[in-house]
């Protein structure tokens, strides 16, 4: 009798913990019960899901197999940066990220990061985790170097349109992704001692609805889009708005024929922005120019320095910095995919070809 009165008891229990936690829905509990407001106070909006291997990073670990790039030139790549010891190429049209220890390794020697993404654009990284926007599949892929591999661990769905360019900002603690086509930047952000990944907040500009957005520069407290295309024709712009509330600040008239732009890179006391299209989407306009001010766009005041120091006739993409030196992407040209080149006193120096 004792031992039912027990187990009736227990089962009390187990009821009166369903209608607490809302008819058993375990679901909402676990995720709920990860710190559901992490940042000061702050909510998120969600969490990013475990992968299969996030759920098991040793047995990931354990069954990882360094793939080689299966190919000896790129396709369209459109990012090369370096963290820790470790360099990156976002092979856009390859569908994959590779990476290596060292630079200049023949590009079938480099290893496959990832090949589940579908036209990649870029890879941003605290040190810890490695964000990478799968452009045509709206998401989000983190990954975490474990034991010298590289692990999915988790993804983020439903990132806008066409998520096209990442950054990681250390002054705000924040990695912000932008949706190309709706003026949407997402905010990602995790706890120092976790490696779980937060979206955080939505920012949205208004102005940017349906135009077509490259990328943006974080300065300061401020941030940098790039003038972008539509298709009903709106005016090119570059705008500058509030880092934390992306309320427009600035705004400065592009001429027609760098509508199309690509990124604006802030190096000395100038403004290097490469360019994708001219206003109609013709790549003939694709160039790199060099302006003291984005004021003087408008003013003619600007130089082409594209045919003068990387040949021309591709189609420039994004400039990263590694050290003391630049690198620059670009397409349309398979015997110039990848430049390196440094800046001193306004002067362009040491330009070369590294693939």
């Amino acid at each position: 009798m004792r031992r039912l009165k027990v187990v009736s008891l227990f089962c009390s229990l187990i009821v009166f913990a369903l209608v607490l936690v809302g008819c058993g829905n375990t679901t909402s509990m676990n995720t709920v019960s990860q710190k559901a407001e992490p940042y000061d106070g702050k909510a998120y909006i969600r969490m990013s899901e475990l992968t299969e291997e996030g759920e098991d990073i040793s047995k990931a670990v354990m069954d990882y197999v360094h793939v080689n790039n299966y190919d000896s030139v790129l396709s369209v790549p459109t990012y090369i940066t370096k963290v820790d010891d470790v360099w990156f190429i976002v092979d856009c049209y390859h569908n994959r990220v590779l990476y290596t220890d060292e630079l200049g390794k023949p590009l079938n020697q480099w290893y496959i990061m990832t090949d589940k993404v579908t036209y990649p654009h870029t890879i941003a990284s605290d040190g810890t985790v490695y964000l990478i926007d799968d452009t045509e599949n709206n998401r989000v892929r983190v990954y975490e170097k474990h034991e010298g591999v590289f692990i999915n661990t988790q993804v983020i769905d439903d990132i806008g349109s066409r998520p096209h360019f990442s950054v990681y900002d250390p002054v705000s603690d924040t990695f912000y992704v932008l949706s190309s086509g709706t003026g949407e930047l997402y905010c990602f952000r995790r706890m120092p001692d976790s490696t779980r990944v937060y979206l955080t907040e939505v920012r949205k500009v208004e102005q940017l609805s349906d135009i077509y957005v490259r990328s943006f520069t974080i300065i300061g407290g401020d941030i940098y889009f790039v003038s972008g295309v539509s298709p009903t024709g709106a005016k090119p712009q570059v705008l500058v708005c509030d880092l934390a509330t992306l309320n427009v600040k600035k705004t400065y008239d592009v001429p027609d024929a760098f509508a199309g732009m690509v990124q604006i890179m802030p190096i000395e006391d100038a403004f290097y922005i490469t360019v994708s299209t001219d206003i109609t989407g013709n790549q003939d306009y694709a160039t790199i120019i060099r302006t003291p001010t984005l004021e003087a766009l408008s003013k003619g005041q600007y130089e082409d320095i594209y045919s003068e120091y990387f040949i021309g006739g591709g189609t420039p993409y994004n400039i990263s910095k590694v050290d003391d030196t630049y690198f620059l992407t670009e397409h349309r040209l398979k015997d110039h995919q990848i430049w390196s080149f440094k800046v001193t006193r306004g002067k362009i120096t040491d330009v070369k070809t590294v693939y």
